[in-house]
């Protein structure tokens, strides 16, 4: 269960990630919400997870999970840039945090 909590902790964190930009751009209080409740889910599930997985290893694979989310909704949703280079670079991160949960 701890695994499904960080992975959702991740997702929280992408979330929170993508509305940090959507207030960005339209400066609205229920952007500012669910920005709150985005991240503030998500430290909840990391602190549920990080009693049965080494501190370490959640803190790595979660924010692998939110950096590699958070680009990859930047280039789907915000017309950010789509490099080979920058999609190479993502994929690294992912096969890490594969990677550290095969040896965990």
């Amino acid at each position: 269960m701890a695994w499904v909590s960080l992975i959702a902790a991740g997702l929280g964190e992408i979330f929170g990630v993508a509305m940090i930009n959507k207030y960005h751009l339209d400066r609205k209080w229920n952007s500012l919400v669910l920005i709150i409740l985005g991240f503030g889910s998500s430290f909840l599930l990391l602190t549920y997870a990080m009693k049965s997985i080494a501190m370490g290893t959640a803190y790595a694979i979660w924010t692998g999970i939110g950096a590699s989310g958070g680009a990859i909704i930047g280039m789907l949703l915000y017309k950010e840039s789509k490099d080979w280079r920058r999609i190479l670079f993502i994929a690294i991160i992912i096969i890490s945090v594969i990677g550290l949960k095969l040896v965990s």
